[in-house]
């Protein structure tokens, strides 16, 4: 579980800053943290309905569905896409899910009006029915993640698909997510670390032997200091070893 009190950890690479910036001031429980917050969650389920249901396939027939947000746009201009990958809450193949509840925050805030105002942009949420990354299931423990292509690998096709469709800035494409997604992301930058900008893991795992794929890859990482299920200290030992390579 996320904590509402969140840990801004260190971003990574040759275009970030190396301090943090400092976590927003007064109780993390007060009702002025709470309230955007609250209004965020009554804009949520009109947001999620403006994104259009999409379902992908690739050439051996293999489907992932996905939302697909499309920002006003101007003929001769090119826009970055950020790639949401959902948390386990997400999961399934309704193509709704991975824009509900837990999911709403990191697949839906860059589509509020004021956002598009200052930063237009598309925005994919490809939906999986397993977990992003391959894993080996372990009765009792978080799954261990393995190295090499996984359900993560038709996200990424769904962004090249895009790359060719739409007007996307292929110099500004950005991958999130959290949980699930969070590892997911991690994944997916070890895979491709040409084809994404930058990527915003939030408490998830990477598997270390893929981390030397990713270390010229601006990052910043959050992370609940009170997450109950990945702890916040998988995050500061892969920030870590990052600042090694």
């Amino acid at each position: 579980m996320l904590a509402i009190v969140v840990l801004a950890l260190v971003g990574v690479g040759p275009s970030f800053a190396q301090e943090a910036p400092e976590l927003l001031p007064g109780d993390p429980m007060s009702d002025a943290r709470w309230a955007p917050i609250e209004r965020f969650k009554q804009e949520a389920p009109p947001l999620a309905a403006s994104y259009e249901a999409r379902t992908y396939r690739d050439s051996a027939g293999e489907t992932m569905p996905y939302r697909l947000f499309k920002p006003k746009t101007e003929a001769g201009r090119v826009y970055p896409l950020v790639l949401f990958l959902h948390g386990s809450a997400g999961s399934g193949t309704d193509n709704a899910k991975q824009l509900d509840r837990a999911n709403w925050f990191g697949g839906l805030v860059w589509a509020l009006p004021e956002n598009q105002r200052r930063h237009p942009c598309f925005v994919v949420a490809p939906q999986s029915h397993e977990n992003w990354p391959p894993v080996r299931l372990r009765e009792g423990q978080l799954p261990e993640i393995l190295v090499g292509p996984g359900r993560d690998r038709l996200a990424i096709e769904i962004v090249e698909s895009l790359a060719a469709e739409l007007p996307v800035d292929r110099t500004r494409v950005y991958v999130t997510g959290h949980s699930m997604g969070g590892a997911g992301t991690w994944h997916v930058l070890a895979q491709r670390p040409d084809l994404f900008a930058a990527g915003v893991p939030v408490c998830g795992r990477a598997h270390p032997a893929t981390l030397a794929k990713l270390k010229d890859v601006p990052i910043w990482n959050f992370h609940g200091e009170k997450d109950e299920v990945e702890p916040v200290e998988t995050s500061r030992s892969i920030i870590a070893e990052l600042r090694t390579l």
